[in-house]
């Protein structure tokens, strides 16, 4: 039997049992919810900030890959560590370690589940805006890395715009601050904003301060359907240009709307698109602020615009939404699910030109997603290997037609390995070379999750 390495040994010093190298464990955090696949070399379980410091330190010093990871949930391969390596799962450094509600900011460490923190939350009367489908399982620090969103996005922003400061550890082996713990600041370099949507390149996070928003103290759901996507596109259009900022704003094409029906969603025949719409606020206002989103939402092919009455009445809307996820998984398990943005006014012609790959690839394809800001989820759905082999093709020119339509790759999903080599369309070279300095300064020996987001010079 071979001695263990120098850095073996280092890494049972500094976490003792709360490191492993056997098989089982390197096997259950070599994926994510990508579905590929890479076997780290040995996985650790950090609680403190001091080990993240001198984990990083001794992986640089062994010039060892080091991939920061939350609870696996991204779609892109961004904790997948195909270059072998040490993997520090967060999910034991989990604590809330602060909530001031006078001052609206909540201080946690990376591996607490965004769901717990809702909850923990709501005892306040408030709430930390990003809300991803995922939000049961995500990690707040799985939600920094990819700059996370939601349908909640639309009105309150997303990740980035909800995070006031940072303590992390850079690839260099330095821990350091970042932002404030106060709503205003000025006070050099934003590198807060650097950090979130890094995907763990630059630094591992080992405790955000988070900005808060008070609870509204009532919500009001509505489902617009509508004959055609242009319809609902122009409904969109005229809600996101009128004062009252609707809460959620969700689209679903016929196909999805077909895919929902399938699966127990209660919506009628005949509809050509559906907006789901949320307006919140404090009751007294409220019925204002649902009277313009229900004008702007009337537009020529307008089927019907029904309002929840009742708490129930609402997640029934919802339920078509909510059931879309797993029922394409029952047509490909093998689906690829991207997150592209463009402006709003173009969405009718992303539909179009998805409508025109579909046919052209002779492949299923089905969108929906945040229509308030223009992110669409993309859904293409190869159904065995011919069809894979020609999903791959056909993704190149989603990409494409989204970039022509000066729209971006991501919006909340982030780039990992899945975008990476489309980055290069979507930014300009000297962009991109800027972001490579400051990789390297960061990181100067390219340990931290190397491979991901940034594709070679």
């Amino acid at each position: 039997m071979s001695s263990p390495s120098p850095l073996t040994r280092t890494l049972r010093a500094i976490f003792a049992d709360a490191f492993a190298s056997d098989e089982a464990t390197r096997t259950a955090y070599a994926y994510d919810n990508s579905r590929r696949i890479a076997m780290p070399d040995a996985v650790v379980f950090p609680t403190t900030h001091e080990q993240v410091a001198a984990l990083v330190q001794a992986c640089r010093e062994a010039r060892t890959p080091l991939i920061a990871r939350g609870r696996g949930t991204n779609t892109t391969g961004a904790t997948v560590p195909d270059s072998g390596g040490v993997v520090a799962s967060f999910e034991r450094m989990n604590r809330i370690i602060a909530i001031e509600p006078g001052d609206r900011i909540a201080i946690v460490e990376p591996g607490v589940l965004n769901a717990d923190l809702q909850r923990a939350l709501a005892e306040h009367g408030l709430f930390w805006p990003p809300d991803p489908t995922s939000a049961p399982y995500c990690t707040i620090g799985g939600n920094l890395a990819c700059n996370a969103g939601g349908p909640r996005a639309v009105k309150y922003g997303a990740t980035r715009d909800n995070v006031l400061g940072l303590r992390a550890v850079a690839g260099n082996g330095q821990s350091f601050r970042c932002g404030t713990h106060t709503t205003k600041g000025s006070v050099g370099y934003d590198l807060t904003r650097y950090l979130i949507g890094s995907e763990g390149t630059l630094a591992l996070i080992t405790e955000a301060a988070l900005k808060l928003t008070p609870k509204p103290s009532a919500i009001r759901t509505l489902r617009g359907d509508y004959i055609d996507v242009d319809a609902a596109a122009e409904a969109v259009a005229r809600i996101m240009t009128q004062p009252a900022t609707p809460c959620a704003l969700e689209f679903m094409d016929d196909a999805a709307l077909k895919l929902a029906r399938e699966h127990g969603g209660d919506i009628p025949a005949g509809i050509g698109a559906l907006l789901l719409i949320e307006v919140d606020g404090e009751e007294s206002a409220l019925s204002s602020a649902v009277d313009a989103v229900s004008c702007a939402a009337r537009v020529p092919g307008l089927i019907q615009l029904h309002a929840a009455t009742s708490a129930a009445e609402s997640a029934a809307l919802w339920n078509a939404r909510k059931a879309l996820s797993p029922a394409l998984r029952t047509i490909s398990p093998h689906k690829i699910n991207e997150d592209v943005v463009v402006p709003v006014s173009r969405v009718p012609q992303l539909i179009a030109r998805l409508r025109q790959l579909a046919a052209e690839y002779a492949l299923p394809i089905v969108s929906f997603g945040h229509a308030g800001n223009g992110n669409l989820h993309v859904n293409l759905l190869p159904r065995d290997d011919a069809e894979r082999e020609r999903a791959h093709a056909c993704l190149a020119e989603v990409f494409k037609a989204v970039i022509e339509l000066e729209g971006t790759l991501s919006g909340e999903h982030g780039i990992g390995t899945a975008k990476r080599d489309f980055m290069a369309q979507a930014i300009d070279a000297h962009a991109l070379e800027l972001m490579r300095g400051i990789k390297r300064v960061f990181d100067p020996d390219g340990i931290l999750n190397p491979g991901k987001l940034l594709p070679d010079a």
